[in-house]
């Protein structure tokens, strides 16, 4: 059994560990903050596996959390300004993959991580562009949370950023982010494939880590409670800062 799990995701004993680890502290997250999986997941293992080859499992891996979580998205959730964001991010999505795929991997590495905190950082420090606010800006958020994806696949922490600058509420945030994350698989698949990179150990690594995953996102809404959301999101936010850096300085050294 484990040596067929090693084979077929073609990691080591200790880096599947790490990585099984990681993705189920990923889905914990993604379960009661309504993002970050891919974030998380990027930044605490794109030490062992080059982004190009993590985007597609986060690609599975958040399919398997939004159809667990989208019953509940559909309910709350902004769909008129889903869809301005789900359709812009299809335009901005291979803009991003054609750089991935075209740039040395320890590149992409310090890219993505790079990224990841920029953007980590930007919700800890709550900044709220005005310009987001407008139509332009919500036109603009989609487009680079395309782009986003297809460089690290952490579309969705751009997407919360356009999120929090517009003020609106907790409930329809996360909502808003699950239905955006859900819908937005569609596309990304698309791409996902037209650049080759949805590999067969990719679905091999995404199918195997789907159930750990799966085990996180019910856990996360377990134990979702919305007077302590403020709380979560610091968290998640501080762990995701932790894991961007520390990952960022390994590559600089």
């Amino acid at each position: 059994m484990i040596t067929t799990l090693t084979y077929q995701t073609g990691l080591a004993l200790t880096d599947l560990a790490i990585v099984l680890a990681v993705v189920l502290i990923a889905g914990l997250i993604r379960g009661f903050a309504g993002f970050g999986l891919s974030a998380v997941v990027m930044a605490g293992v794109a030490i062992l596996i080059p982004p190009v080859e993590l985007i597609p499992m986060c690609y599975l891996l958040e399919g398997a959390a939004s159809l667990a979580m989208f019953r509940g998205g559909m309910a709350h959730a902004n769909m008129k300004i889903v869809w301005g964001l789900v359709i812009c991010s299809a335009i901005g999505m291979p803009i991003g993959l054609l750089a991935t795929t075209n740039i040395d991997v320890a590149l992409s590495k310090k890219l993505a991580l790079g990224l990841i905190l920029a953007l980590t950082l930007a919700q800890f420090f709550r900044l709220r562009p005005k310009f987001l606010t407008t139509p332009k800006g919500l036109y603009a958020s989609g487009l680079t949370a395309g782009i986003a994806t297809g460089l690290a696949s952490v579309g969705g922490m751009v997407i919360a950023l356009y999120v929090l600058a517009s003020d609106t509420q907790p409930k329809q945030m996360r909502a808003s982010l699950v239905m955006f994350l859900c819908i937005s698989m569609v596309t990304s698949l698309v791409w996902l494939v037209a650049y080759d990179v949805m590999t067969t150990q990719a679905v091999w690594r995404g199918v195997l880590m789907s159930p750990v995953v799966l085990l996180g996102v019910f856990a996360g809404i377990w134990l979702f409670r919305p007077a302590y959301e403020h709380l979560y999101k610091n968290a998640c936010l501080l762990l995701l800062t932790l894991l961007s850096a520390t990952g960022l300085i390994s590559q600089m050294l």
